[in-house]
This record gives structure tokens, C-alpha cells and sequence, in this order.
């Protein structure tokens, strides 16, 4: 991987021009008092470098003579890493990782200066660590008030993001393998919790058979926190609670990832608890499964994103008018989004180092993302006819035996050049596949 990562360095060191960028790396999370959480890099940062150490600063000066890839790295210490786990150090972040220097993270005020006083502009991202942005700011101030001695330095701070998240738009095919295991666990993992699910048990049980093929098989683990929603609790999208003891006739949502080597899958499934949909279940289940099927179709090289999204709507909104949740003309039930009541997310997010992965949906208010081999985004229809929901005057009050019912069908699906791959296919969808 490390001949990639330097072809990304590079990639973006030739659009940077005359400036440097600067990358921080993620701060340590904490649990709680002095626990930490395992540590998570910046997803940024890894995608450039491939280190998974806090307390690390990359320099990329293209314009430098002798160092256009700088780090600043936690120096060996034998009695930390007796408590915390061993550190790369300074000669081997050199060594490993491909730096023309490295020096100790405690000399960046020492060291940044002459990797940005030739540069005419500062790439960097003022993010969440507020005391480094503070230091770039300071650098960039001091600069600017010896500009006139020196005449270079930059005039300027520019976020990298656009640049970075174009290029982490299109996934290379080590990265597509990558998605691919992450994939294949999440897909076993979704098989064994329909295995297991029954009437009585309870939705943690459930996440714990999840999430124990996820580190069974090598991952590091959810890609989120899994959401395994019984009941009502399915019309919550973002419900992880999962305490709740499972019942008959009801129908279980479980939106579950693994992450593997630092990428990601995100997967749902809904099907019923005891094993066979009722009526009224299977009816909604039926509108939300083809609306995944025809926005599906829509993923293939030329379409734009927002296609995607148009063709689940469209189904869906036909719908809910042919079982009389709703009532009046299609496109004009459409035009004024008469659906979100039942529907209120969007199709579709990018997917890759995070689960809502970086990359612009919108290039203005005209011009739609266009799909392009190499993108691989997630397609999730769902319904959720919550208890209390507030509809138009004009619709119909929603039939109780409707209410509380909460679908969603989320598969992976990479943009091929001739079509489309859905990289989650191997978890049962159809009704007949699904219920036991």
C-alpha cells in the first residue's frame, strides 16, 4: 500500500502547486475520566500516509528542495509504550512510511517554517483541534508580517477538502478490495442475525451476534453504531438503544457495518421476528424493496446521483397513493414532497474511509454529481409510518393498522463501467427469501 499512498501524495502535491498542506491528526476520543477509545486516525491522513499514530503532523511542501513529504512523529519512549503500546518513532516513520524527514512532533514550531515560507499559499483544514489551528494561524500571521522583507510566503489559507475529496470520490482497486471484505463480513453477520432472531429475545442479543462476526472475521469492528430496532422502534432512524425484548408479528430493522482496514460497509435488512410478514407488513415491505430494485437500476456511469434518489421516490410515492396513505397526482405529490412524512432521508451517501464518505452531491444548484466508475454509494429506500405524524391538510389521517411500521433495504453499490455491482447482494431481500 505504501507505493499508493505516495502516488496520492503526489496526485495532490501537483494540484497544490507552490503551497504546502498541512494534515493533523485525529485527537485521542475519551470514554470517560482517563479511558480513551481505540484510537481511530483521521480519515484524511490515512488516506495520504497510511499512520495510525495521534499526536502526528504531515507536511506536504512541493516546492521544497530536498523535503516535499515531512512528519512530525511521538519520539520512542520506552515507559509510555509499556502502558500504551509501542510508537514507530522518528527513524522508522522515515523508513516505513516513505518521508524524506521526519523529526519529533515537538519540534514543529521549530521545523514548519521553512516548509511554508516558499509556499504562496497554506493548505490546511481548520477543524476540530482547536489549539493546532491556533498554531497554523500563528505561522501564517508571523509569515505574513515578514512578507515584506522576504517577498514569498503565503498570502493565503485554502482548505484541502475539495481537492481530497475528489480524489477519495473514485476508489482504486485496493480500496474497492478493501470495501469488499468489509462487504463479505457485514453480509455474514446480517445472515447469522436472521438466523438467530426470534420472538422473546431481546435486540442487544441480536447486536452482540452481529458485531462478534465482525471481529471474528478480522474487521475492526462496527463502522457505527449498529442500529437493531424492533417494532416501533424501526420508524427511529438513528435508534441505538437496543434494549428492547422482540415480539411476535413485529418486524426487526438492522442497519449494521463492519469496518476492515480502515473502510467501510452499511448494510439493512428488515424482515419479520417471528418469521412471516403480516398483511400489512408485507405490503409496505413490497413498495420499499422495489423502490431499492429501481433505484438500483439508475446506478450506472453518465446518471446523475440525484436519479438514484428520484427513482425510489417516485415508487414510493405510487405507493402509498395505491394502499391510500396519500392521495392526489403523482408528480405534483412529488413536487411538493407530500411523501416525507413517511420517507424524510435521502437515498443515497458516498461510502468508503467514512460511511458518509467525503465527495460533493452537487456542483450548484444545476449541475448534479455525475456517476462515474470507481464511486461506490449506498442505495436505502425506506417508510416509517410514525405514531404521531403531522400530514398536510389536504391527505388522508393515516389507517392505524399502518402505524408503527418501519422499513429500510440498504445495499453497497459500486459504479462499474458498464453498469453497476451491488457488493452487499449476498444478504436475502425478497419476501420469500426473507420470512421462515
Amino acid at each position: 500500500m505504501q507505493a499508493e499512498y505516495q502516488q496520492r501524495r503526489e496526485q495532490l502535491m501537483a494540484k497544490i502547486g507552490n503551497g504546502t498542506a498541512i494534515f493533523c491528526s485525529a485527537p485521542m476520543a475519551v470514554m470517560h475520566n482517563d479511558v480513551e477509545y481505540t484510537y481511530r486516525q483521521d480519515s484524511d491522513f490515512f488516506y495520504l500516509t497510511g499512520f495510525n499514530e495521534p499526536q502526528t503532523v504531515a507536511v506536504l511542501a512541493p516546492h521544497h528542495p530536498e523535503h516535499q513529504f515531512v512528519l512530525f512523529v511521538q519520539p520512542k519512549d520506552r515507559e509510555k509504550e509499556v502502558w500504551t503500546g509501542y510508537l514507530c518513532g522518528v527513524d522508522a516513520a522515515k523508513e516505513m512510511y516513505g518521508a524524506d524527514a521526519a523529526y519529533p512532533i515537538a519540534e514543529l514550531d521549530e521545523k514548519l517554517p521553512q516548509y511554508l515560507e516558499k509556499a504562496d499559499r497554506i493548505f490546511y483544514h481548520l477543524g476540530r483541534d482547536r489549539n493546532f489551528n491556533d498554531t497554523i494561524l500563528r505561522h501564517y500571521q508571523s509569515l505574513l508580517r515578514t512578507y515584506p522583507r522576504r517577498g514569498t510566503g503565503p498570502k493565503g489559507i485554502e482548505d484541502p477538502g475539495i481537492i481530497l475529496s475528489t480524489m477519495r470520490l473514485v476508489k482504486s482497486e485496493g480500496e474497492l478490495n478493501l470495501m469488499r471484505q468489509a462487504a463479505n463480513i457485514a453480509v455474514e453477520a446480517h445472515k447469522r442475525a436472521m438466523e438467530v432472531t426470534a420472538p422473546g429475545r431481546y435486540e442487544y442479543e441480536i447486536q452482540a451476534e452481529i458485531e462478534h462476526i465482525f471481529r471474528l472475521r478480522g474487521g475492526m469492528g462496527p463502522a457505527y453504531p449498529s442500529i437493531v430496532a424492533s417494532g416501533a422502534n424501526a420508524c427511529v432512524l438513528h435508534y441505538i438503544e437496543n434494549h428492547r425484548q422482540m415480539q411476535d408479528q413485529e418486524l426487526l430493522l438492522i442497519d449494521a457495518g463492519c469496518a476492515y482496514g480502515y473502510y467501510n460497509s452499511d448494510i439493512t435488512r428488515t424482515f419479520p421476528v417471528g418469521g412471516k410478514f403480516t398483511p400489512e407488513q408485507k405490503t409496505l415491505y413490497e413498495i420499499v424493496l422495489e423502490a431499492q430494485k429501481q433505484a438500483i437500476a439508475q446506478v450506472k456511469p453518465g446518471n446523475t446521483f440525484n436519479s438514484v434518489h428520484d427513482a425510489a421516490v417516485r415508487v414510493i410515492t405510487e405507493g402509498l397513493v395505491e394502499i391510500c396513505i396519500l392521495k392526489g397526482e403523482i408528480d405534483q405529490l412529488i413536487a411538493e414532497a407530500k411523501y416525507k412524512p413517511y420517507y424524510m432521508h435521502r437515498t443515497s451517501h458516498w461510502l468508503g474511509l467514512d460511511v458518509h464518505d467525503v465527495g460533493v452531491y452537487q456542483h450548484g444548484e444545476d449541475k448534479p454529481q455525475i456517476l462515474q466508475p470507481g464511486q461506490v454509494l449506498t442505495v436505502e429506500p425506506g417508510l416509517y409510518i410514525v405514531p404521531d405524524t403531522k400530514l398536510a391538510e389536504d391527505q388522508p389521517e393515516t389507517d392505524p393498522r399502518w402505524v408503527g411500521i418501519g422499513i429500510r433495504i440498504e445495499d453497497d453499490v459500486l459504479v462499474t463501467p458498464t453498469g453497476h455491482e451491488v457488493l452487499t447482494a449476498g444478504v436475502p431481500k425478497e419476501v420469500a427469501d426473507v420470512e421462515r
